[in-house]
């Protein structure tokens, strides 16, 4: 087959995945792969079954629904996946880890229990944090300029430029710090790893070193849609007091991230030119939270791949 053909022959796949410390994430349909690579060159891969509540209830697969549960699914599992590779990531000059006082006393107290409480406790601060910058502070900010206008359109048109701006700002900060720009490699890893897989090639590190480190299902994408479909779902609230617009824009959040999965989805599977056109700002935003990986980083993400494969019948012919 020609790169021509191989061009046009792309197999969509719903396999997604996420960089972790010195490694990757890969979720099939059926399984997750993480692979990680110790300090001593050795990979080390995590396999476990997917466990998900919407092969219980066939309610929950509902669109937009169906798009609420797997974001906190997804959260959950990116906490674990994390862990996994913090455990695996040796301390420099081999020191060895000597849990604090309060780690012993949690241990002693919750004993195996105490990781899915960290688990949890890290899905709840991480939501607080990013409900907190990103949707709480740009409302309250633009409250300022009800003294100037009360068109409530207009208001909320400005509260989404506020918010950009301030997701902008946040990336750009954490693109600069060194440990994250190493995360941000093993990013690149994956979408590479990926696309080489959706157009049939072998997977190599030469073969995927070749494709592109964006990809239109990535989860940068996904967080600048969801900021778009609030900008117009905000708009047909009015502006009332500061508490009674934070209610409203916590109570549509599980809508609009729902709606955002439904879109991501369609889009990573479309080949439509328009849909290209407006998934084009998401991609663009993935040159500052993907870096171009070494061929060690593209054998991690290909290890993870390769193990989440061997349990989807439906792509073992690749």
């Amino acid at each position: 087959m020609s790169d021509k053909e191989k061009s046009c022959a792309v197999h969509k796949t719903s396999i997604g995945g996420q960089a972790v410390m010195e490694g990757v994430m890969m979720r099939g349909p059926k399984e997750i792969a993480t692979a990680v690579r110790k300090s001593n060159g050795e990979i080390i891969v995590d396999k476990r079954n997917v466990s998900s509540i919407l092969t219980k209830y066939k309610f929950l697969k509902l669109p937009v629904l169906r798009g609420v549960i797997s974001f906190f699914e997804s959260m959950i599992v990116g906490v674990k996946c994390l862990m996994f590779s913090a455990e695996q990531v040796d301390l420099e000059d081999g020191e060895e880890y000597k849990p604090s006082k309060i780690e012993k006393w949690l241990d002693d107290k919750f004993g195996d229990k105490i990781k899915d409480i960290v688990i949890y406790f890290s899905v709840c601060v991480s939501l607080v944090f990013s409900v907190g910058l990103f949707i709480l502070l740009p409302t309250f900010l633009v409250g300022w300029i009800k003294h100037f206008t009360q068109n409530s359109v207009m208001l909320s048109l400005c509260e989404g430029v506020v918010r950009i701006l301030i997701f902008l700002v946040y990336l750009t900060l954490v693109s600069r710090m060194k440990d994250i720009q190493r995360v941000f490699e093993y990013h690149g890893a994956e979408h590479k790893t990926i696309a080489a897989y959706e157009h049939g090639e072998e997977l190599t590190p030469e073969n995927a070193r070749k494709y592109s480190r964006l990809h239109p299902r990535c989860g940068t994408s996904f967080l600048l849609i969801v900021m778009v479909i609030s900008i117009i779902f905000f708009s047909f609230l009015k502006w009332e007091t500061l508490w009674q617009r934070i209610l409203y824009r916590l109570l549509l959040l599980p809508v609009v991230a729902g709606l955002s999965y439904e879109i991501i989805k369609f889009a990573g599977r479309s080949t439509n030119k328009c849909v290209k056109w407006l998934t084009a700002p998401g991609l663009a935003l993935q040159y500052l939270t993907t870096r171009e990986p070494d061929d060690s980083q593209l054998e991690v993400a290909i290890e993870a791949l390769k193990n989440v494969l061997t349990g989807n019948k439906e792509d073992d012919k690749w």
